[in-house]
C-alpha cells in the first residue's frame, strides 16, 4: 500500500544448527577456530511473497530493501539521501536532469555485473510492470539513458523535490536484467545478503552475501522469525529463543527486560503514523460531519495510554515531526463528546470496523470501540488475518467503514490525492497543493504541505491516532541496532555482536 505501512515486519526462524534453539551466538569452535556469528530477529508478520513490485504492503521492502537489493541512494538514520549504488548524482540547473555516477565492481547475486543497463531497466520497469499504486512517484520521470557503462541520465518531465526520495524507496531498487522471472521467491540483488531459506509460516533466513561489492555484514546470517503474539516473541526472547524483538507489540512488558546485564532497549521514532482509516466513499463517513464527530470523539491520550502503554507520540495528521513541514495538529479536534454528539445531530449509526489481526490494531480497536460509543457510534470489530485478507478485504475492495493501520512509508501523505485508494478521500484542492510542492522551491513545498496536511485535518479525512515508537529490545552486547525506523527497511548491515 502505498506503503501501507503497517508496520508489519518479518520474523525468522533459524534454520542451521546454530539457530536451533534460537539465538546464534559467537565464540569459538573447535580448535580456537572462530565460528560464524547469525542473528534471529522476532517480527509480527511474514509477507505473502517476497515480491515488492506487485504486494502491497511493508513487510517485504522492510525484509529484502538494502538487505537484499539495494538502491542507487538510500535513507540513512536522520532521513537524510546519501549514496549507494551511485558514488555520486549532479543535477542541472533547471532541475530536471540528474546524472548519476554508478559505483565499478558491483555485481548481482547471481554474478551478474551491475551496470547503467541494468538501471535503465530498473526504472523503466517500474511503469511497465510495477502492480503498485504507489509507482505514481516516479510518474515525474520522463526518460531514463545509459551514458556509458558507468552513468545514467534520468531526464524529469518538470522539476520534482520528491523524485529523488522516491529513489530512496522500493522504487528506486535495482534488479537484474537477468533476474526477474522468480521474483515472488528467488530475489536477486546487489546487497550485503541473499536468500538462504524461507520456511514459510515461520520463518525467513538471510546469508552473508560472499561476492558483496562494499563492507561485508559482521554476521554469517540474519534469521527472521516470525510471531503472531506478542507473548510468545517477548519469552522467546527472554528463554534466548531469539536475539531481538524488532518492534515489541506489548509495550507494558518491558519491565521484563528491566535487566541491563542480560538486555537492553532502544527506544526512539518512526514515521508509522496508525490512522483510524474512514471509508470517505460510503454512509456514514462519505458525510463530514460524521467524521468530525468521530475525531472529537476520541480521546487520544487516554488511547496511547491504554492501547500503547503512552508510547508513542500525538501528532494529529499524515506528517511525522522527522519531516521538515511538521505541524502539531493534535488541537484540531480536542475530544469532545459533546460536540461530537452535536456533529451527529442525534442519528446513531453501527460501522463495521475491519481491522488486521496485529496488536497495535487490535488493542487500539478496543479503545475506540468504546470511545465511539458513548456519542452513538456502535463499532462491530472484526480481526481479518494481516497481510492476505485485510489487504484484499479493506485495502483492495474497500469493503470497510473503519479501520486501523500503521502506515510507515516516509513521506506518504500523497495517498490521500488517489481517490480510489482505500480511504476513498476526493479532494481535488488537496491534489493541486502537492503539485505545486513537488515542483516549488525548498520553502514552498513547506508552506504548500503544511496546507496540505491542514486540508485533511480540516476535512477529516482519516484520525490519526499516534506516531508508532520505535521500541526494540535486544539481548546485551548486539550492536548496531537502528535508533529511529524512518525508512522502509529494517537494515541488518549493521548488526553485529559481541
Amino acid at each position: 500500500m502505498r506503503r501501507i505501512g503497517i508496520w508489519i515486519a518479518v520474523g525468522g526462524l533459524l534454520l542451521s544448527t546454530a539457530a536451533c534453539g534460537g539465538g546464534s551466538g559467537g565464540g569459538s569452535g573447535t580448535g580456537g577456530t572462530p565460528k560464524a556469528q547469525s542473528l534471529s530477529v522476532g517480527f509480527v508478520a511474514e509477507p505473502a511473497n517476497l515480491d515488492f513490485t506487485s504486494t502491497e504492503g511493508a513487510a517485504i521492502p522492510q525484509a529484502l530493501l538494502v538487505n537484499v537489493y539495494e538502491g542507487l541512494v538510500k535513507l540513512d538514520q536522520d532521513g537524510k539521501i546519501v549514496p549507494l549504488l551511485a558514488e555520486k548524482w549532479d543535477v542541472s540547473a533547471d532541475r530536471r536532469t540528474y546524472t548519476f555516477t554508478l559505483r565499478p565492481g558491483v555485481t548481482f547475486s547471481s554474478g551478474a555485473p551491475f551496470t547503467a543497463d541494468d538501471v535503465v531497466f530498473s526504472l523503466d520497469r517500474v511503469r511497465t510492470d510495477w502492480k503498485l499504486k504507489i509507482k505514481t512517484q516516479l510518474d515525474v520521470v520522463d526518460k531514463v539513458e545509459k551514458k556509458d557503462d558507468a552513468t545514467v541520465v534520468v531526464t524529469l518531465k518538470r522539476p520534482s523535490n520528491g523524485f529523488l526520495y522516491a529513489m530512496a524507496t522500493r522504487l528506486g531498487a535495482m534488479f537484474s536484467r537477468t533476474g526477474v522471472a522468480d521474483l515472488p521467491n528467488k530475489p536477486v540483488g546487489t546487497g550485503p545478503y541473499v536468500l538462504g531459506e524461507w520456511r514459510r509460516g515461520d520463518s525467513l533466513r538471510l546469508d552473508a552475501n560472499p561476492s558483496y561489492w562494499g563492507t561485508k555484514p559482521a554476521l554469517s546470517s540474519v534469521t527472521l522469525k516470525y510471531f503472531k503474539d506478542a507473548t510468545a516473541m517477548n519469552n522467546a526472547l527472554l528463554t534466548g529463543g531469539i536475539d531481538v524483538i524488532s518492534s515489541v507489540q506489548a509495550p507494558e512488558s518491558l519491565q521484563q527486560f528491566a535487566d541491563p546485564g542480560r538486555f537492553q532497549v532502544i527506544e526512539g521514532t518512526t514515521n508509522g503514523e496508525v490512522v483510524l482509516s474512514m471509508n470517505n466513499g460510503r454512509p456514514p463517513f462519505s458525510d463530514k460531519s460524521v467524521r468530525q464527530a468521530v475525531r472529537h470523539a476520541i480521546d487520544h491520550k487516554a488511547l496511547l495510554d491504554t492501547a500503547w502503554a503512552g508510547r508513542g507520540q500525538l501528532i494529529g495528521s499524515m506528517t511525522p515531526p522527522t519531516d521538515p513541514w511538521y505541524e502539531d495538529r493534535t488541537g484540531d479536534y480536542p475530544y469532545d463528546p459533546a460536540k461530537a454528539k452535536e456533529l451527529l445531530g442525534g442519528k446513531t449509526y453501527t460501522v463495521k470496523m475491519r481491522i488486521p489481526n496485529l496488536p497495535y490494531a487490535v488493542a487500539s480497536a478496543q479503545v475506540v470501540k468504546s470511545q465511539l460509543a458513548q456519542v452513538g457510534v456502535t463499532a462491530d470489530i472484526e480481526p481479518l488475518e494481516f497481510p492476505a485478507r485485510w489487504l484484499d478485504q479493506v485495502f483492495t475492495k474497500g469493503d470497510y467503514d473503519l479501520s486501523i493501520i500503521n502506515h510507515v512509508e516516509p513521506r506518504d501523505m500523497g495517498i490521500f490525492a488517489d481517490k480510489s485508494y482505500y480511504f476513498r478521500y476526493d479532494n481535488p484542492e488537496f491534489g493541486k497543493l502537492l503539485a505545486a510542492a513537488d515542483e516549488g522551491t525548498e520553502q514552498e513545498q513547506t508552506d504548500d504541505l503544511k496546507q496540505a496536511a491542514k486540508l485533511l485535518s480540516d476535512d477529516a479525512a482519516a484520525d490519526w491516532l499516534f506516531l508508532f515508537p520505535n521500541l526494540i529490545v535486544a539481548k546485551k552486547g548486539v550492536t548496531g541496532l537502528p535508533q529511529n525506523a524512518i525508512a522502509e527497511s529494517f537494515d541488518f548491515t549493521a548488526l553485529a555482536k559481541q
